[in-house]
């Protein structure tokens, strides 16, 4: 089954198509190249004027690597460690090798073999201070630390509903008792859910079906005060590991803060949709306009988006945000987006 070590420290080698591990690269040896320039200028003015020099040569050769790293990526991480690291490093300094005699051939640069030789070294040592950089990283978000953090803030999510949900199935016991019976079989799938291992990915089909139990068990304690409008692409990935009870405490915050305060309820909309290699999760409630609504202190979004962070790094993100309709209703709206190509966590 798929968890979160698969995504962190299981791999040898960083996952080169993901966009933090991307930008981390472009960042660091960019760094490493202002270093560079200051180390060898003589002030602040000419440390800008190499730094220019650099960046004019460096660019390209890292854009190459970067777009080269993300199509080899899955190969190299098949490969033994040693030989995955040994291979990164032959490639930055056969890339610097081959840039340095084009722009000698476009009569860019005057190289000589030395200089060849410089720059291959050159390619070779970034390189090596990067996975070097990234080894680190791991150590640092180490599989126990991480599932640690994960338990720890999985454990942070209120299941107040619960303790609702019990109190609408008592009021149904002498009224409907089949449903009552029914409620609780749902009610038990919910515990089963928080109790869970939640370092487990889970696929995204069984996340709507507890988000549709849940909902299921509000209805019985708000009734017609509460509508839910689903709106499901033909296409959606449903076999998609996502992180557990990902869906489900928004819409306990959507229930909380928009439907009860409200005299008439509201309806909670819901729609998932694949947008190229990404998943879009939106969900809508109302605001209740001129309803005074409990004060919230935002822990499930941030839960959910310190775990997001946890699973995917930059790959996936988290939009929140209250917006005036053209009838003058506010909503609050919320937006999960994450990775669904084919090595996803």
């Amino acid at each position: 089954m798929a968890s979160i070590k698969q995504n962190l420290a299981g791999q040898p080698l960083p996952d080169f198509r993901n966009s933090g591990v991307m930008l981390r690269i472009l960042l660091g040896v960019n760094l490493l190249a202002l270093l560079a320039a200051l180390v060898e200028s003589d002030g602040v003015s000419d440390s800008l004027r190499r730094y220019i020099d650099m960046a004019a040569w460096v660019q390209p050769l890292l854009l190459f690597n970067v777009a080269l790293l993300g199509l080899l990526g899955k190969l190299l991480r098949r490969a033994p460690t040693w030989l995955g690291r040994a291979a990164v490093v032959f490639l930055a300094a056969v890339s610097a090798i081959l840039l340095s005699l084009l722009w000698r051939s476009l009569a860019l640069d005057d190289g000589n073999g030395q200089r060849l030789v410089r720059a291959g070294l050159l390619g070779a040592a970034a390189a090596g201070i990067m996975l070097a950089y990234f080894a680190l990283r791991v150590s640092a978000l180490s599989p126990a630390l991480v599932e640690a953090r994960l338990q720890a803030l999985t454990a942070r999510i209120r299941p107040h509903f619960l303790f609702n949900s019990l109190n609408a199935v008592l009021s149904l016991i002498r009224v409907d008792p089949r449903r009552a019976e029914t409620a609780l079989e749902e009610l038990a799938e919910l515990f089963r859910a928080l109790m869970r291992d939640h370092r487990e990915l889970v696929p995204l089909a069984d996340e709507l079906a507890l988000c549709r139990q849940y909902l299921d068990l509000e209805k019985l304690r708000l009734a017609e005060r509460l509508n839910v409008e689903w709106e499901l692409a033909a296409d959606l990935p449903l076999a998609l590991k996502v992180p557990p009870l990902m869906v489900q405490p928004l819409l306990e915050n959507a229930v909380y803060h928009g439907i009860e305060p409200a005299a008439d309820g509201g309806t909670i909309r819901i729609g998932l949709t694949r947008r190229g290699d990404e998943l879009h999760v939106d969900l809508v409630n109302p605001c209740g306009d001129g309803v005074e609504r409990p004060r919230g202190n935002h822990m499930a979004l941030d839960n959910i988006r310190e775990r997001l962070a946890l699973y995917y790094d930059l790959e996936a993100r988290l939009e929140t945000g209250e917006v005036r309709r053209l009838d003058g209703r506010r909503e609050y709206r919320v937006r999960i987006v994450l990775p669904c190509h084919a090595d996803s966590p």
